[in-house]
């Protein structure tokens, strides 16, 4: 199987490549447009100057099977448009694009074209995660904090905050029948956001602060008198009583823990089985993601 990696930035140099790299019956093709990235990381994975590509056509040339794609997000509309229309089945890096409209009209273009399109919502299958999918959820809360970096509200918003609006649309047990936005602009940089999903029986709050002190990442779910938390994707406490605690075992991979290696699976196993994924669930993601948008620039007093 020849599978496409375009962009060799640090996700797909720490995250994708260690994992696409050892699987067997994968023959991998790396393209960037930085010759120096493309030698060097080429040369620790020992590939051939013939699966090494400067440009996208010579890249296509190549009779692709998949494509990963980790560029950044803004040229995202401008590869995965010309993937599908080749008709390599794709796995794009979240978001597909800043712009909603760009996001539908590749997800059309996919389903017009039957062609697999899916996007890098790891979190749904990191083992902590899909976890508390099993546990009783009538509150859920998801904190996603950094140190020292307030943003640009939609790139903020789609680039990271992302990841808190799909992980809570995964878990809310029912229908959402609420949404409510909070946030805190000043100088036109987004501080924290606050995302409120509720339906009959359950609410879903999502927080991201990034003047928070500390990078962390929490996931708590509690319904029926227990909790289940996952700090940090890497260490589950369930609470019914006194609290017992697993932990990531030692020889654990990252991209294992982080559901990484097991969507890469998923995503080829797919196209090895002739399947097509549809990105429709994740371009909900993104709608809800808009409105948080248009929320937030509302209340900063934005046009």
């Amino acid at each position: 199987m020849k599978v496409g990696c375009i962009g060799l930035g640090d996700i797909a140099q720490k995250a994708y490549l260690p994992v696409l790299g050892a699987l067997p019956g994968i023959e991998l093709h790396l393209q960037t447009r930085t010759p120096a990235t493309l030698d060097r990381v080429a040369g620790i994975l020992r590939l051939p100057a013939g699966q090494r590509h400067r440009d996208l056509d010579a890249l296509l040339a190549q009779g692709l099977d998949a494509a990963f794609v980790h560029a950044p997000t803004a040229v995202h509309p401008q590869i995965v448009t010309r993937l599908l229309e080749a008709g390599v089945p794709t796995y794009v890096d979240k978001p597909l694009a800043y712009e909603l409209a760009d996001s539908e009209r590749l997800v059309a273009l996919a389903e017009e074209r039957g062609t697999s399109l899916a996007v890098g919502f790891n979190r749904r299958h990191a083992p902590g995660y899909a976890q508390c999918a099993d546990h009783p959820r009538e509150l859920i809360l998801m904190q996603k904090n950094r140190v020292g970096l307030p943003e640009e509200p939609r790139a903020m918003i789609l680039d990271d905050f992302i990841h808190v609006v799909d992980t809570l649309r995964f878990l809310v047990p029912g229908p959402v029948e609420d949404v409510t936005v909070r946030a805190r602009v000043a100088a036109g940089l987004l501080h924290h956001v606050v995302l409120q999903l509720a339906g009959d029986g359950f609410t879903a709050l999502g927080v991201m602060n990034r003047l928070s002190g500390s990078n962390e990442e929490i996931l708590e779910v509690s319904g029926q008198d227990t909790k289940r938390q996952v700090v940090n994707l890497a260490e589950v406490i369930d609470h019914k009583g006194q609290p017992t605690v697993r932990r990531r075992g030692d020889w654990v991979p990252v991209a294992r823990q982080r559901g990484i290696e097991q969507a890469v699976l998923v995503f080829l196993d797919a196209v090895r089985a002739g399947r097509t994924l549809s990105a429709r669930d994740a371009l909900a993601t993104h709608e809800l993601c808009e409105r948080v948008v248009r929320a937030v620039r509302e209340r900063s007093g934005a046009a």
